[in-house]
């Protein structure tokens, strides 16, 4: 009685820890003002975003099409500049690569491949990719990613503690992983993709492009990902659904339109 009383108590220590990290990794996202679990520095974030930038370079042949290049650094100082990123050292890179992809790390690191300008067509397009990529590291979702992940992990080891002594142990120590993917990573991945189409439209506003605009673009990803095939049932998506996208983008637009100002020639 008295072993089970001292584990009962360190199961509940455990988890009043993890209830107060929670509290405490409580940040705000920008524009849309969500609350985040966040419990990474951004110094952290900044160091691992630049290591990982480098081996890119290192891994990936950059594109030789110097209007492309041209045009993406055009574009991508428009955002970075209404972006409010402070002490960001901008770097864009189009990388030849066939993937219709982008990314934007922490410290200002912004990666086009060349298989995605076919579907962005014109620069209004080029600038809802980049608005969408710099919306994500804007909002630190890559450190609150990281800071869920543990999270998971850490419930997963006090879960197991707790049932150890069950029958259903066994049980909980296969499910656990695949559960808390579907019912807690792949939700929390999409929320932050709608979050960073959100602060893309506002980016594109602030930066003098039409965020109508988006509409579109999003238009043609979809078709290009019903071209290149794929039927992952909506629960196992890191990403919305691209129908149920566009109509937020659209529903989301007359906020949007609210701060646009064309840019001047």
């Amino acid at each position: 009685m008295v072993m089970s009383s001292i584990r009962c108590q360190g199961w509940l220590r455990r988890v009043a820890v993890l209830a107060l990290a929670w509290v405490a990794g409580c940040a705000t996202e920008p524009v849309t003002g969500r609350r985040q679990f966040r419990m990474t520095g951004a110094s952290q974030e900044v160091a691992l975003g630049l290591s990982t930038f480098e081996a890119l370079k290192k891994e990936t042949p950059l594109s030789k099409d110097a209007a492309k290049r041209a045009l993406l650094e055009k574009v991508g100082r428009r955002i970075a500049a209404v972006s409010g990123m402070t002490g960001a050292q901008w770097e864009f890179m189009l990388f030849e690569s066939l993937q219709a992809n982008a990314l934007c790390l922490p410290g200002g690191k912004v990666g086009i491949y060349t298989g995605i300008p076919p579907i962005t067509r014109d620069e209004a397009g080029l600038a809802t990719v980049i608005g969408h990529e710099v919306a994500h590291a804007l909002a630190r979702h890559g450190g609150e990613r990281m800071s869920v992940a543990k999270g998971l992990e850490l419930a997963g080891i006090l879960g197991g503690q707790a049932m150890s002594q069950s029958q259903y142990a066994p049980y909980f120590q296969q499910l656990y992983a695949p559960v808390s993917q579907v019912a807690v990573a792949l939700p929390h991945s999409r929320t932050q993709e709608r979050s960073a189409d959100e602060i893309s439209l506002m980016l594109m506003a602030r930066a003098g492009y039409d965020p109508a605009e988006a509409v579109g673009f999003w238009e043609r990803f979809a078709a290009h990902n019903r071209a290149a095939g794929g039927q992952t049932p909506w629960f196992l998506r890191t990403h919305p659904l691209d129908q149920q996208r566009i109509a937020r983008i659209q529903q989301l637009l007359p906020k949007a339109k609210a701060e646009f100002r064309p840019a001047t020639p």
